[in-house]
């Protein structure tokens, strides 16, 4: 036998060393694999599993074993705390029902599930700064100013209303192109015009006015140019042209446009390509039957159309794509002024077809794409803007100033069943709230216009605090003796107390504003309320909040608690009327109600 090499004989030790250490490193290795697979991991880290039978899962319905008693680990890495150890509790709620809580050594704890539907508080987890916290709040309106607030002024921001948007409101069919004020669907689906929604509407682009930023306006036309070839024609035959206006008081450049007024000519059209300026401007005067058209394009490349005709009919759909504003068919002849917010428009229409939710994705998605005329007219101050709050607010006004009645009302033309078979309404019931926030309309509109329609307006609306409820007025007498001017003027009386303090404010506002006559009778009607306001204020304390009416008193029902939301309008409203009457009760309620907002109850016996 020949013998091996005598290199090969050197290294054999070496190499069987270190295969060695190999073989046992991969047999450690798959020992250790081996007893992790084994580890029990329901008892030694209930956090990711518990074997655990309930009675009603394996057939026994009489048992008592329930939930068996775990220790959670929670581990705060950062701060190397140990592990908290707690365990299912049943939580006996008056003896009636169980919800599954936690213990934790003395503590309990329950699911904020169940604490916000029994206590009525709110909560959420908010996520900032890298961290979780958890939010709570005892009520959803606990935000009041916290620095100094200018004072209430007539001509000022009415309250908060420049948070309102009122055409947005479920509650609002769609923004009327006959009349411009908002048609409400609130006790009758098929639409009314609601006194109290409109004076909103106006009241809150006055105050919008007020507070927001300078208006953005991209003209589209302003009749003045010479040149139109922004204009596109859609056949030979039609025309547009410059020319004087014919109105002999005005030195000014309008536009005369003619064309088919068939709904399938596309239209005399001008692009444009906008999503923020969404809200169209312009006079007009359709010497015969004509259109708008506005085309709306959304995010997938789909086109809708909204037409705006000389009309009666307030509002329509044909088809998916195609929506119908009524204009009025008495306008035609006559020059009038159209404002229209147009995606507002758009998701009314969509209203029509799709669920709510689906039409105010569509709005967000939309913009706007060209405005098109049809028929022979005259146009002028073609314009596209962020807003046009003041041309709103005159619509308002000027409803108001058109469909005030003899006895210097606006009765509201549905009927309302407060509480059915108890405090109901017939059609034709005034309403002092609406009374009231239709003053305070007219007054600003007076302090910004000059003219004496509207004050005088205003003035004739005093007219129906001077008629009982009980006659059809708005007046009742809280022990026959305090005169409460009512909201719903119902037999037993509500006296709701909001819509008797925005009668008060809509009093104030007129004494402050007006002269003579009026300004003595809206005075003597604003005294007497404030002595029923600080006679019966602390009767809606309910020392947790404060009662929307006094329906447990004059009917003998349920208390009617007010919402957060009302009860922080009690708050502003007592607020408000605090810088026009020193009395300290105003203050300190308002402070006291400020408090239940936060959990802050009064005290006990």
């Amino acid at each position: 036998m020949s013998q091996p090499p005598q290199n090969f004989i050197s290294k054999m030790p070496r190499a069987s060393l270190k295969h060695l250490l190999v073989f046992l490193g991969i047999t450690t290795l798959l020992v250790t694999v081996y007893n992790i697979g084994k580890c029990d991991i329901a008892r030694n880290d209930n956090n990711f599993y518990r074997e655990e039978k309930l009675p009603h899962l394996d057939g026994n319905s009489g048992g008592t074993k329930g939930f068996q008693p775990r220790v959670a680990h929670s581990y705060d890495i950062a701060k190397e705390k140990q592990p908290i150890e707690y365990e299912e509790i049943d939580c006996i709620i008056n003896e009636d029902y169980t919800v599954k809580g936690r213990k934790e050594g003395s503590e309990v704890y329950m699911p904020f599930s169940f604490i916000q539907k029994y206590f009525e508080v709110y909560g959420d987890i908010d996520k900032s700064d890298g961290y979780e916290r958890f939010s709570f709040h005892h009520s959803y309106q606990d935000d009041f100013p916290t620095g100094p607030q200018p004072r209430y002024s007539p001509s000022g921001v009415f309250m908060s209303f420049d948070l309102y948007s009122v055409e947005d409101r479920n509650r609002v069919k769609c923004v009327s192109g006959i009349e411009g004020v908002p048609i409400s669907t609130q006790w009758d689906h098929k639409g009314h015009y609601y006194p109290i929604q409109i004076a909103q509407f106006g009241l809150s682009h006055y105050s919008k006015h007020l507070i927001q930023p300078k208006n953005k306006v991209k003209i589209l036309e302003d009749g003045e140019r010479t040149d139109l070839s922004d204009w596109l024609l859609p056949d030979q035959k039609s025309e547009i042209r410059s020319k004087l206006d014919d109105r002999t008081y005005l030195d000014n450049g309008v536009v005369e446009f003619q064309t088919s007024p068939s709904m399938k000519n596309p239209g005399i059209s001008i692009s444009t390509r906008e999503k923020k300026l969404s809200t169209l401007s312009m006079d007009l005067n359709f010497i015969n039957n004509g259109s708008i058209t506005v085309v709306i394009q959304m995010g997938d490349g789909n086109l809708y159309r909204i037409h705006y005709v000389l009309s009666d009919t307030v509002m329509r759909q044909d088809g998916n794509r195609d929506l119908y504003y009524g204009l009025g068919s008495s306008k035609k002849g006559k020059w009038f002024h159209l404002t229209r917010l147009l995606l507002v428009d758009f998701q009314k229409g969509m209203n029509l077809m799709y669920s709510k939710t689906r039409g105010a994705r569509m709005k967000n998605s939309a913009r706007i794409t060209a405005i098109c005329v049809r028929g022979h007219g005259v146009m002028d101050n073609v314009t596209l803007s962020a807003h046009a709050h003041m041309d709103l607010f005159f619509d308002a006004a000027n409803y108001l100033v058109r469909h005030q009645n003899s006895i210097g009302g606006w009765p509201v033309m549905v009927p309302r069943k407060l509480i059915p078979e108890v405090m109901e309404l017939d059609s034709g019931w005034y309403s002092a709230m609406g009374q009231g926030q239709a003053i305070s309309l007219l007054v600003r509109a007076y302090v910004v216009s000059k003219d004496v329609k509207y004050i005088d307006a205003a003035g004739k609306a005093l007219s129906v605090f001077d008629i009982p409820s009980y006659q059809g007025g708005i007046t009742s007498k809280y022990l026959n003796t305090y005169e409460w001017y009512e909201e719903y003027p119902t037999s037993p009386s509500s006296f709701v107390l909001n819509g008797f303090m925005y009668s008060l404010i809509g009093l104030y506002d007129l004494r402050e504003t007006a002269t003579g006559k009026i300004r003595e009778k809206a005075s003597e009607l604003f005294n007497r309320g404030m002595r029923t306001l600080k006679a019966m204020l602390l009767l809606f304390d309910s020392g947790t909040g404060t009662f929307y009416d006094l329906r447990h008193i004059t009917a003998g029902l349920a208390p009617n608690r007010a919402r957060w939301d009302y009860h922080k309008v009690h708050i502003n409203q007592v607020q408000l009327l605090s810088e026009v009457d020193s009395d300290p009760l105003f203050t300190s309620t308002a402070e006291r109600w400020k408090g239940y907002m936060k959990g802050k109850l009064s005290p006990h016996n």
